[in-house]
């Protein structure tokens, strides 16, 4: 494999994330009985604003400026890692799920501290929910992780994705449960509904985006977007690694990187159609909710233990 792949899958996720938004925005238009804009609006949204000024709130300061940088930079990273066509991670230094989990919470972290940093009270309220989804989610993503790296014997997501690829019958309840939790914390870590709560449109004008404007909110719309992609390959690649290489061939390339298409074209139509038929979740209605289905995983965690 190439020195130079991971560097090409990073650069084609980052090239198709508004693509794949454009596809969940017609999902939901349709599943609304509405017309609704063309594939390709992220793009011509995206562009229209990098031609325009960008202005920052007088009492911002450099975390406001830096925040879509660094997201698209720590996505970007993510994506040199991620298992695509291959069931091995391109880039294996990065393949770590810890390191990987971190990186989340890096841009997480600079996205809340951006809203904090303008002043504005809707992107201050935007980013202490933001805070909370991440307390509230990162450990049910890291607990469905370290289930599965458990069956595995090891954190590397290659190791975790060949597991579950050649599926070990005897373990296979631990994994099931994994799998769903992992599934649940991608399609809020995705900021869908009804969990959007931090860029709550009718209550919050989108929260910690609200001050962003002109190059800098085109900048970081396109890092939301690749975020948004990047979950959802972390959980197909690992947890669905069904029709990737086991080695990687340039015979078989084609074939897996059409399976891969699918796959994410599938994830997200059915993530637009869970969205579309839930309403929002209230603030405490969120935490407790998502409270409870953490302990519901830990318990079942405990009771799975034995079958590990």
């Amino acid at each position: 494999m190439s020195v130079f792949y991971p560097l090409i899958q990073a650069l084609v996720l980052f090239a198709v994330a508004p693509l794949l938004s454009g596809i969940t925005r017609v999902a939901r238009a349709r599943l609304h009985n509405r017309r609704g804009p063309g594939v390709l609006q992220e793009y011509r949204d995206i562009i229209k604003l990098l031609g325009r000024q960008s202005i920052a709130p007088s009492d911002s300061g450099w975390v406001f400026r830096l925040t879509p940088f660094v997201m698209v930079g720590v996505m970007l990273t993510i994506a040199t890692a991620l298992p695509v066509v291959t069931v091995g991670s391109p880039l294996p230094q990065l393949g770590d799920l810890i390191t990987l989990i971190y990186l989340f919470a890096i841009a997480r972290f600079f996205f809340s501290i951006a809203g904090l940093d303008t002043g504005s009270p809707f992107t201050a309220i935007g980013a202490s929910r933001e805070a909370m989804l991440g307390v509230l989610v990162e450990p049910i993503l890291l607990l469905g992780l370290w289930v599965a790296a458990q069956v595995a014997g090891s954190t590397h997501i290659s190791n975790i994705a060949d597991t579950i690829y050649h599926w070990p019958v005897a373990r296979s309840i631990p994994l099931i449960l994994a799998l769903c939790a992992c599934a649940f914390a991608t399609f809020i870590e995705m900021g869908k509904l009804p969990f959007d709560l931090a860029e709550a449109e009718q209550e919050l004008q989108e929260g910690p985006l609200t001050e962003y404007s002109g190059s800098g909110f085109a900048v970081l719309k396109w890092g939301i977007s690749l975020k948004q992609l990047v979950v959802l390959q972390m959980f197909v690649g690992v947890f669905l690694p069904w029709g990737q290489m086991e080695t990687f061939s340039a015979g078989g390339l084609l074939l897996a990187l059409v399976i891969a298409i699918v796959k994410l074209i599938v994830g997200v139509l059915v993530i637009a159609l869970f969205e579309n038929s839930m309403a929002r979740l209230r603030f405490c209605a969120t935490s407790r909710d998502l409270g409870r289905f953490w302990v519901c995983v830990f318990s079942l965690r405990l009771l799975a233990g034995g079958v590990i």
